[in-house]
């Protein structure tokens, strides 16, 4: 085979973006460039390396193939460069992926965990949706992942290898509501009392669901307010604007005004928080990180 390291580049960018489009964007490419450098691969593999599907492009088997010796071989290109340029690294790096409202309740703690026992690891976060999370994985854009999952809590996804999942915690879905107002004083809801209300939540996408809704809801959530950033969520919240989902996790960083309820009628929403990481045996800064995640719970 005689791929360019650019084709692997792209091949990577493909895997974790999952469109030719976003590849694109996130190169820095015209659409035209990144598919004649994916028909290119494919010519030089001999082989079909993408599925094109309608909700975007998958790696076949074999792309999941070269993928693997894809980032072996432009991570010996870096390591190359930065000795070449006298840049290498004098700390052990470690990139973090997080899901939406991790953020929050784990980095801080787990970071100064990781300050006082590992001094020398760094870590880069950066945040997604668990889907795009896992991407990266594959991708090998970063090398450890904190993803939310529920039940009946299968793996992250069907490709081979599966990734190695270690569970963090459980924690219960509830709904954040205004402490005034048609809510206030209360500690539970009734599911069928939530049909009507006016909702905060993340916009969604065909493989993602709808965040900030609640999921059993009997019909159509009315949704009055997008947004994805949780603190701009809850202060919406505070403000009387709506009610969002919020797990109780989050329940120490609630600012004033609003409140927190059990909701009645429907079976209880449980998430799970996991650490994964590629299959295979990690690297120790890899390993000193998941065990500051997995102690602050």
């Amino acid at each position: 085979m005689d791929v360019a390291s650019t084709g692997l580049r792209v091949l990577r960018q493909i895997a974790e973006s999952g469109s030719f489009t976003a590849a694109a964007t996130r190169l820095g490419y015209t659409q035209s460039a990144v598919s004649r450098q994916a028909a290119s691969l494919e010519r030089s593999a001999g082989t079909t390396l993408f599925e094109r599907r309608p909700d975007g492009v998958r790696l076949t088997p074999a792309g999941l193939a070269l993928l693997r010796h894809a980032r072996t071989i432009l991570d010996c290109l870096t390591a190359a460069e930065h000795d070449l340029t006298g840049t290498a690294p004098r700390t052990e790096l470690v990139r973090l992926g997080l899901f939406l409202s991790a953020g929050a309740a784990l980095l801080p703690p787990s970071l100064a965990r990781l300050a006082a026992t590992d001094p020398q690891i760094t870590v880069t976060t950066a945040e997604g949706t668990t889907p795009a999370l896992v991407r990266a994985l594959r991708a090998g854009s970063i090398d450890l992942a904190v993803l939310t999952s529920r039940p009946p809590h299968r793996p992250p996804d069907g490709e081979s290898p599966r990734l190695h999942v270690e569970t963090v915690a459980d924690t219960e879905l509830l709904v954040a509501a205004p402490s005034t107002g048609a809510f206030a004083g209360r500690t539970t809801v009734h599911v069928d009392d939530l049909v009507d209300a006016p909702w905060i939540a993340a916009p969604a996408s065909a493989s993602e669901p709808l965040l900030g809704a609640w999921p059993g809801l009997p019909g159509r959530p009315r949704i009055v307010h997008s947004a994805r950033d949780w603190l701009t969520k809850l202060h919406l919240v505070a403000g009387g604007f709506g009610v969002t989902t919020v797990p109780s996790r989050l329940a120490p960083m609630l600012p004033p005004g609003v409140s927190l309820l059990h909701v009645e009628g429907a079976p209880p929403e449980i998430r799970r928080v996991l650490v994964a990481r590629l299959p295979g045996r990690p690297a120790p800064a890899v390993t000193a990180v998941t065990r500051a995640i997995v102690s602050t719970v």
